[in-house]
């Protein structure tokens, strides 16, 4: 507040309006994911209602993005808070985004808890347009559509990279999905809630082959998925970003080899205390109010909230910060063609890609034509940098491309026959979708993943010695194994990736090999018809 004249500062009006925006997302995710028991699977519309509750997700990460942003860029910060200030939407959008929340709201009090997911059908396209009112209207009361465009020059492709960023996040954890089958995490997380709960409760009821754990009156199952890989993925996530952005600012070297391993700790304690909170609630006030307080969603914003806690408390620690910092100016060039860019965001697209198919499609198999698209697109934004690193490829990286398709053919599962989703397309539409899945796995994947793993991940941890060089093959072929589906396979396809990567240290060697291997697989699938085997 203003002393003189008792008004809202400039940013006092953004950080209010932040703070409702927050306070709604928060009594949202209460109705409908812990007071109430949504499930989309349940719905009648489950690809609808994964698309809607995709776009809070995306909503909630980018607005979260956009904060630390404002928070590292103090000249942005003081122009929004100048323009919130000074253009004001206005009552009109006001009125529309409280209509948008109360819209949204209306399912939770005109059906009972226990039928929403039964009728969410018939109330779907009020919550739907109640969230595009709240979003629009939420936007224009902060600022005028023109106060918008001008506080966005200059700044337009940083803000729409992290948006694409948030968009990508939940991706992000779908293909940190194997992590949660690790059993041992489970395990941790298991033993962890069982200490917990020894302090507040005398008898503690564990069944460790089922991962049952709670007391006489009220138990639950620690799954797989209660293990936390959620929370770490957007620790990092959030830690990452701060360090591009505050890096001229930051000992680096304190900061990812102490900071970051400090907050994913804490963040896997609060997923314990979490679980042990839940139960203690199932047992003193509510079973319901516990089972349906393990939604995701709800993990969602929590885990979000504690991530930003981390950076305040980095940010205003001298710890990890410079003494000193030197102004230093350079020049940067368009997005499209900064090299890193190239190599990263494509991957990131690729991501998003398939977080839009599980999102939107029942057989998100339906959706590849879709993901091509994007893929392609990625690769055509970034051909600066694409051009750079294709070359004729030497005739080792085809042979060993051949060798690792035969192992990953010869060492794969018992094929699986196509889903009813593919059986039930025309001719012609299955053959113009299996010409797009092959080509997307010959031509795109490779290159994408190639420019990732191999071009960025490898090439950042290479250093020229022999245990960097040990170092920077193990997390690229590590990370390469965690998004596929076979662990082992993939992990030794990536080492054999980055040797011919190493051979001449050209990109174009091992995108080759990744293709070759993918068109021999790709080709046995064509024969057998065992589309699961690419």
């Amino acid at each position: 507040m203003s002393e003189d004249t008792g008004k809202l500062t400039p940013h006092g009006r953004a950080l209010s309006l932040g703070g409702l925006f927050v306070a709604e997302m928060v009594v949202l995710v209460l109705g409908y994911q812990v007071l109430s028991d949504l499930e989309c699977r349940a719905t009648g519309i489950e690809a609808a209602c994964r698309g809607l509750r995709f776009v809070a997700l995306w909503l909630l990460c980018a607005g979260s993005l956009v904060g630390i942003y404002l928070w590292a860029r103090p000249v942005a910060r003081a122009d929004f808070g100048m323009a919130a200030s000074r253009a004001p939407g206005g009552l009109r959008w006001a009125l529309i985004h409280g209509l948008g929340i109360l819209a949204m709201l209306t399912p939770l009090i005109v059906i009972a808890p226990d039928a929403l997911s039964a009728e969410f059908q018939s109330v779907f396209p009020l919550a739907a347009l109640g969230a595009l009112m709240a979003a629009l209207g939420g936007l224009l009361w902060l600022m005028r559509p023109a106060a918008w465009l001008s506080w966005l020059q200059g700044r337009s492709l940083s803000l729409l990279a992290m948006v694409v960023f948030a968009a990508a996040l939940p991706g992000a954890v779908v293909l940190a999905g194997p992590l949660w089958s690790v059993q041992a995490v489970t395990d941790v997380t298991f033993i962890a809630v069982f200490l917990l709960l020894r302090l507040f409760v005398e008898e503690v009821v564990v069944d460790p082959a089922t991962y049952v754990i709670g007391t006489p009156e009220f138990q639950v199952m620690v799954a797989d998925s209660c293990s936390g890989i959620e929370g770490l993925v957007l620790i990092t996530a959030f830690l990452a970003l701060y360090g591009v952005l505050f890096r001229d600012e930051l000992r680096l070297r304190r900061f990812g080899l102490v900071i970051w391993p400090l907050a994913l700790l804490v963040s896997w304690l609060f997923n314990a205390g979490r679980i042990t909170g839940l139960i203690l609630i199932g047992v003193h006030v509510s079973p319901e109010l516990a089972v349906n307080g393990f939604h995701s969603f709800a993990g969602w914003l929590m885990f979000t909230a504690l991530s930003i806690g981390v950076l305040v408390v980095v940010g205003r620690s001298g710890y990890a910060l410079q003494a000193v910092v030197v102004p230093q100016v350079r020049s940067v060039a368009p997005l499209a063609q900064d090299d890193v860019a190239g190599r990263i965001l494509p991957f990131i697209v690729f991501a998003l890609s398939g977080l839009i198919a599980q999102a939107f499609w029942s057989e998100p198999a339906l959706a590849y034509p879709v993901q091509a698209g994007m893929m392609l697109a990625a690769l055509w934004w970034v051909r600066a940098t694409l051009w750079q690193h294709l070359a004729w490829p030497s005739m080792l990286s085809v042979a060993a491309g051949i060798a690792v398709g035969v192992v990953w053919i010869a060492t794969a599962p018992a094929s699986e026959p196509p889903s009813d989703a593919l059986m039930s397309l025309g001719a012609g539409a299955f053959a113009l979708w299996a010409s797009v899945r092959i080509l997307g796995t010959v031509a795109l994947v490779p290159v994408i993943e190639e420019l990732f793993f191999r071009g960025y991940v490898q090439a950042r941890l290479d250093r020229g010695t022999v245990s960097s060089q040990i170092i920077a093959i193990g997390v690229s072929a590590g990370l390469f194994a965690l998004v596929h589906g076979r662990w082992i396979e993939a992990g030794l396809a990536g080492v054999v990736f980055s040797l011919v990567y190493m051979r001449n240290g050209r990109l174009a060697d091992a995108m080759a090999a990744h293709a070759v291997a993918n068109a021999v697989i790709a080709a046995v699938a064509l024969w057998r018809g065992d589309w699961a085997l690419i």
